[in-house]
């Protein structure tokens, strides 16, 4: 555990360290786009986030080849190289969009190409554990095409949620630890060392996100761009794609007694990894309800818009803040709620706990929507926020004066009020002066 967290420590260092040169060139680059319809941020931010987080990441895997034991994770596998291949590749990609904005379907192209360099290299899916059948051994072709889609799938779900400041980061960040825990549980628990790559993955993926959240925090002063977002998405199936498709159940019978039973103990999480449902339920489905709305629209798929998750929450009426930490809350929650269950399928306490805290959410997600209704006795007793405002009818003359000001036409005689109120038939009150235009 400790030199996980040495590579964890390393990582974010790097990461939170290069941020700030990064943000520098990125304003020097030009890697500032303008204002778009769909952004909620008001002025322009620098992009290429990425960079730094791609050189975390090398760094991350430079410390794991040195220290003791992690090193053997490079002797006995070749899925660090993989790993390093394909996320250079989709980062080389990200960099070129956040500058020049290339096409869609050539980004689609360049996400297949990376999976399948990593699938060259070996990080494959080998079999599915399936509940009440258990092992089935993939063909090359069905693995390679598996692989592909989990790999694509990720990237563009991590990609589409990444619309608020921080968001990506924290969600991604929290999914990685929960699979941290269960790919190191797999290993020292069962001593299986087929998950000892995905648990590198998992802490260098965090140490990525913690280094750069301090920078993108609410108000960010530099975004991840498709070069951040597609690179932690490539690592977040990389790791997905190591433990799933590469960890025998046959290994984990000794345990349990049978690979049935095997199967059946680890499939709250095997096959939510898979495809991938759980450790990013939230972005998962994010992409799956932006694809049907705007098929259903007559749009592209890849056409932008204000309909996400995120968005939506801002117009219920949720500040940025909350609705990122609205997100991170159903995160953690889908992500560790299935950890757990995967450890201890048998309590039930785990399901009322998870049900508690969805009812938690569900409150906290509607908030906006209640009117407190304190009464006038107690409006001193509760915060400002809480107390109903009573109408001022100098300031809704004020209000009055002011909108037929400014809706009033060029060239037509205007009034503007300065000071006292309004007379008798709308005469201009004390202190009232007029203002004719020049007609020259």
């Amino acid at each position: 555990m400790r030199e996980y967290l040495l590579t964890l420590c390393i990582t974010a260092a790097v990461t939170y360290l290069l941020t700030g040169p990064v943000r520098k060139f990125a304003i020097v680059a030009g890697a500032m786009p303008e204002i778009r319809a769909r952004d909620v941020h008001r002025e322009p931010t620098p992009r290429l986030g990425g960079i730094a987080m791609f050189f975390g990441l090398c760094a991350g895997l430079l410390v794991a080849d040195h220290l003791s034991n992690l090193s053997e994770v490079f002797s006995k596998s070749n899925e660090p190289r993989a790993l390093l291949s394909g996320a250079a590749l989709i980062w080389l990609i990200g960099v070129l969009d956040d500058k020049f904005e290339i096409d869609a379907l050539i980004k689609l192209g360049g996400q297949m190409i990376a999976a399948g360099v990593m699938v060259m290299q070996g990080l494959t899916i080998l079999w599915l554990p399936i509940p009440g059948v258990g092992n089935v051994a993939l063909t090359q072709w069905q693995g390679t095409l598996l692989t592909v889609a989990l790999v694509v799938i990720t990237i563009n779900a991590v990609n589409f949620v990444d619309g608020l400041d921080g968001l990506a980061a924290g969600m991604v960040c929290i999914a990685a630890g929960a699979f941290f825990l269960y790919a190191y549980r797999i290993w020292y628990s069962y001593g299986i060392e087929a998950a000892a790559p995905g648990t590198l993955f998992a802490a260098i993926l965090m140490g990525m996100c913690l280094g750069f959240l301090p920078h993108n925090m609410h108000p960010a002063r530099i975004f991840m761009g498709d070069s951040g977002s597609m690179l932690i998405g490539l690592v977040l199936s990389a790791g997905a794609i190591s433990i799933t498709g590469q960890v025998d159940p046959d290994a984990l019978a000794l345990f349990t007694g049978s690979e049935k039973a095997a199967v059946h103990q680890t499939v709250p999480v095997y096959i939510p990894l898979l495809l991938p449902l759980t450790i990013i339920a939230v972005p998962a489905a994010d992409l799956v309800l932006a694809i049907v709305r705007r098929t259903w629209r007559g749009q592209s798929p890849f056409a932008a818009d204000r309909g996400h998750l995120h968005h939506r929450l801002l117009e219920i009426g949720h500040s940025h803040s909350r609705a990122v930490l609205i997100m991170y809350f159903w995160s953690a929650l889908i992500g560790f709620g299935a950890l757990a269950y995967s450890v201890n399928s048998a309590s039930m306490w785990i399901v009322l706990g998870v049900v508690f805290l969805s009812a938690v959410g569900l409150v906290l997600l509607l908030l906006p929507r209640f009117t407190p209704r304190v009464p006038v006795w107690a409006q001193r007793f509760v915060p400002p926020r809480y107390r109903r405002r009573r109408r001022d009818p100098e300031a809704a003359v004020a209000g009055a004066v002011a909108t037929t000001e400014a809706e009033a036409p060029r060239g037509e005689q205007r009034a503007t009020v300065t000071a006292g109120a309004p007379g008798v038939n709308g005469a201009t009150a004390i202190g009232a002066r007029s203002r004719f235009p020049d007609r020259g």
